[in-house]
């Protein structure tokens, strides 16, 4: 903030409107010269000094400077004038969320318009907006968990990380629930779910088998784990790297469907929520309203506020007075006018 006038200014760049006043003056007086040019070519110079005499120069002058001044305070007004400040007592609150987002080579299938995993990435950054205050991780996984960022506030770098998830990171091929699970637990150093959550995004194909014994851990800590389900049932072919599809060892092409079943016996056994993508335009959105919007949280900042005390009804009052002038000064004018017609 800046100071101007004894005020503290919230917004300095509308103060840009009063550079305008000297434009508006030179304007002004340029169109009064050339008034009175054009109504001497018209009336004879007798009448025109009833025109222009003392009172209705004066009159030219006060309507101008008024239109002149209240543009200046008119732009004061807009920049957000604040004098004084009160204390208030603030406390933030936020909770611990942990996305586990599937990067095997089946959430490379294209059976939602667009590839699954692309379809997850969109979905995790349409919550960012309603993450303020909260910390969260990422964990990428599919014969393998990777911790891809830790518990954050820094949703921008968060962001970052997450347009780098490929599959091609991860040297084990496959989907292990358990791995990505664990880890998301260990996150949490023991902690019970008063204000923690793992969000679990994935199609649900889980060979490693034990996803459901990991939940079953996460239930015990009272942590729920909400699952968005990505992929169609009707499901895809899953592309290799340098053309055609992926075979299974008979020879044909594997064709990968989205597991749903599963994948809402995790999220029951723990308390959370399941959502599938699919008819889902934001499904992401819809758990973290309904699911975890609801946590409790877990205080982070607390102290004392400076509010300051908003100061622009000041200038505005006197923008409008000044403008009142000018109108009534203007209607004056036009009924001298209509007599020199």
């Amino acid at each position: 903030m800046i100071s101007l006038l004894g005020f503290e200014i919230l917004r300095p760049l509308d103060l840009a409107w009063i550079g305008l006043a000297p434009l508006l003056l030179l304007l002004g007086r340029a169109a009064y010269v050339r008034t009175q040019a054009d109504v001497l070519l018209m009336v004879d110079p007798q009448r025109a000094a009833a025109f222009f005499g003392d009172r209705s120069l004066l009159a030219a002058r006060v309507r101008l400077y008024c239109a002149v001044l209240a543009l200046l305070l008119g732009g004061l007004s807009l920049s957000g004038p604040v004098r004084g400040f009160t204390l208030r007592e603030i406390q933030r609150q936020g909770v611990d969320l942990v996305f586990c987002l599937d990067a095997s080579k089946s959430m490379l299938v294209e059976d939602l318009g667009l590839s699954r995993l692309d379809e997850a990435k969109r979905q995790i950054k349409s919550v960012f907006p309603r993450l303020a205050g909260d910390r969260v991780a990422l964990i990428s996984f599919s014969g393998e968990a990777r911790r891809i960022a830790p518990l954050t506030r820094d949703l921008r770098t968060l962001g970052w990380f997450l347009d780098g998830v490929d599959p091609a990171d991860h040297a084990l091929g496959g989907t292990d629930l358990a791995a990505a699970l664990s880890d998301a637990l260990d996150l949490f150093d023991g902690r019970t779910g008063a204000s923690e959550a793992i969000v679990l995004i994935t199609d649900g194909e889980d060979h490693g088998g034990r996803g459901f014994e990991v939940a079953v851990e996460a239930a015990r800590r009272g942590i729920a784990v909400h699952v968005l389900g990505v992929g169609t049932h009707a499901g895809g072919k899953i592309p290799m790297p340098n053309g055609g599809w992926v075979r299974g060892p008979d020879g044909k092409e594997v064709v990968s469907r989205l597991a749903s079943e599963s994948l809402e016996e995790v999220a029951r056994v723990t308390g959370g929520r399941y959502v599938g993508v699919e008819g889902a335009v934001l499904g992401l959105e819809r758990l973290y309203r309904e699911g975890i919007s609801t946590l409790e949280g877990q205080v982070y900042d607390q102290g004392m506020e400076r509010v300051p005390h908003d100061r622009f009804q000041w200038p505005l009052v006197l923008t409008i007075a000044c403008m009142a002038v000018s109108m009534l000064l203007n209607e004056r004018r036009s009924r001298t006018e209509g007599v020199l017609q």
